[in-house]
């Protein structure tokens, strides 16, 4: 059981902006610390000025006076390279992004700066759609359930933050491709094996999910309602579309490994999910 310890969010990463969504990115990254008893270092890339250390100072005033517990950090240069050097230098566990709205506000991707932080930071990042001043509860928690190396701790990561979230439901969603069918239907003969070789693969895919919820301490699974939903569609799009129609309140997925040239061409699952994002993304590394 060792290899599932230390998951905990100790130091958590948010980089400071002066824009309208300022306030309330402080405030969710305050709330963040709050509930996993992290420290929380803000950095702000760009010149320092009276006036936006005083503006940063009143916001976080109240939350604590603790030199150790909230550190600012002013640094100019390249904002990708500063905030993911910065995580490095400091140890962070959890770098806090935020997304921007489209036109028709309902839907949000990530920036291009975003974009390159979450494909590149050593360390977890959580992308927010609609940051808020107010305390916005955490009742859903879906997690993906891929046959991956890393979904194990990924899956044991979202019951340690759905528990300091206060989630009351958890829902592993496997995605399984459509080729892994490997039928073509083309008469009642073929719709039937084809069905039968569905039933084969998502009872397959159980057993292998279920090993892993096996796995998990039971304090983790306290109080939490866990289901498991086998998906048959592309990788990324799907989880994204369940994680939308059933109104989740976080999405968690596994990062991707080192990207290349062909993940821009032939994009891998995370990509569909920071092309519009359904929900708060959290990515565990």
């Amino acid at each position: 059981m060792s290899e599932f310890l230390d998951h905990k969010f100790k130091t958590i990463l948010i980089g400071v902006a002066f824009s309208p969504n300022l306030k309330n990115n402080v405030y969710e990254a305050m709330r963040m610390v709050d509930f996993f008893d992290s420290k929380l270092i803000l950095v702000h890339v760009g010149a320092k000025t009276k006036e936006k250390e005083i503006t940063i100072k009143e916001l976080i005033s109240g939350f604590s006076d603790d030199t150790e517990k909230v550190k600012i950090i002013w640094r100019e240069g390249n904002p990708v390279d500063v905030i993911i050097k910065t995580a490095e230098e400091k140890n962070a566990d959890l770098i806090i992004l935020g997304a921007t709205p489209r036109e028709d506000f309902l839907k949000f991707y990530i920036g291009s700066i975003a974009r390159k932080i979450t494909r590149n930071a050593h360390c977890s990042v959580l992308l927010l759609v609609k940051p808020s001043e107010d305390l916005r509860p955490c009742h859903h928690v879906v997690v993906n359930g891929l046959k991956n190396k890393k979904t194990k701790q990924t899956v044991l990561a979202a019951f340690e933050v759905a528990q300091n979230l206060g989630a009351h439901q958890l829902t592993i969603v496997e995605e399984i491709a459509e080729q892994e069918i490997q039928v073509v239907i083309e008469d009642d003969q073929s719709l039937l094996k084809a069905t039968k070789r569905k039933e084969q693969i998502t009872k397959k895919e159980h057993l292998r999910v279920q090993d892993i919820l096996n796995q998990v301490p039971i304090g983790f699974k306290s109080g939490i309602h866990v289901k498991t939903q086998p998906i048959f569609g592309k990788r990324g799009y799907s989880i994204g579309h369940y994680a939308r129609v059933k109104a989740a309140d976080l999405l968690i997925m596994n990062a991707p490994g080192q990207t290349n040239f062909w993940d821009r061409i032939f994009p891998h699952d995370l990509e569909h999910i920071l092309a519009e994002l359904p929900t708060d993304v959290l990515i565990i590394r």
